[in-house]
């Protein structure tokens, strides 16, 4: 991400997706507790499908919620990884009843809200996502106008790779994630290329090697990050985002805006999901804690139900208040 990223974060009207053919049933793995099947009851009990969308950011939310309503309501949770766009499919055929962090699809939302009406938003998370470019902060301070955009071409030629040929390199992460980034370039006219490094995994290595080796890199990232505890990044300032300056995603001359990330469920779900739609509607933290679980499970060692289990072990206050009354 989304993007968020993103990537960028973290990230990333904001939809840029690929499906390659993918279907709902085609996600790369699914996981579940072996408990009788059925669809999520008002009495507690049966199946609730939480979509696993590819960021760690993601992963932390959706686990957490997975770890409660398994241990603490009774329900069997299935987890199968998909696409943002694909997940969104899912709706409609009912492999998907929660997509817990959307980092806005106005296209799909229209699409399955308002047209199929197979779709609902439920409301923000709590988290604040912004996606963004960033160069290395040894980069800013060795070259102190390279984080306006207006001065990104005056040092194109060190971010040239072979993939990027005679421009410099854009380094984005998966096309599937939301990003501007193809009309941000053009419409700035910059003498940048965009580059897919294919995966949150492969930004956050490029960033970590920018930063050891003294590689330049311009690439896109998003926050909620736990990246940014790592390593030390400089946004890029590009022009000032304002209100409908991205409606038009091919024209797009804008920053990304900070967004609240939202959570979306099958109408369905929002209609007979009981005990587990109120735990879904209810969910809401900060950056901070999804930070938390997301560098537990990506630097602490901790799989992600144990990432979630420490973090909900440290925080009951919180998530008691999500628990249905």
């Amino acid at each position: 991400m989304k993007v968020r990223l993103l990537a960028g974060l973290f990230a990333l009207g904001l939809a840029a997706t690929a499906c390659g053919g993918a279907t709902v049933n085609s996600g790369s793995g699914t996981t579940s507790t072996a408990v009788p099947q059925g669809t999520a009851s008002a009495s507690g009990g049966g199946t609730v499908k939480i979509a696993i969308n590819n960021w760690v950011g993601y992963e932390a939310s959706a686990h957490v919620v997975a770890y409660l309503l398994k241990n603490e309501l009774g329900y069997t949770v299935e987890l199968p990884e998909l696409k943002e766009e694909i997940s969104w499919q899912g709706f409609e055929s009912g492999a998907v009843d929660v997509i817990i962090e959307d980092w806005g699809h106005p296209d799909l939302e229209k699409k399955y809200v308002e047209e199929k009406k197979v779709a609902q938003n439920i409301g923000p998370t709590g988290n604040k996502g912004v996606i963004g470019w960033y160069v290395p902060k040894w980069m800013a301070d060795k070259y102190p106008d390279i984080t306006d955009y207006k001065n990104l071409n005056k040092y194109a030629e060190l971010f040239k790779t072979s993939e990027s040929g005679d421009k410099g390199q854009l380094l984005d992460g998966d096309p599937s994630f939301v990003s501007h980034d193809a009309a941000l370039v053009k419409n700035l006219d910059l003498n940048f290329k965009v580059v897919y490094s294919g995966s949150e995994a492969a930004l956050i290595k490029a960033a970590e090697t920018a930063q050891t080796q003294k590689k330049a890199l311009l690439m896109y990232f998003w926050q909620p990050h736990w990246l940014f505890s790592k390593v030390e990044l400089a946004r890029v300032n590009l022009p000032p985002f304002s209100q409908s300056c991205d409606a038009d995603t091919k024209k797009v001359a804008c920053d990304y805006p900070e967004s609240d990330l939202n959570k979306i469920v099958s109408t369905k779900f929002a209609t007979t999901g009981g005990k587990a739609f109120e735990l879904v509607k209810n969910f809401t933290w900060t950056n901070e804690d999804q930070n938390q679980v997301a560098n537990d499970i990506t630097n602490g060692g901790l799989s992600r139900e144990e990432a979630a289990k420490k973090w909900v072990e440290a925080n009951t206050a919180k998530w008691q208040a999500w628990l249905p009354k």
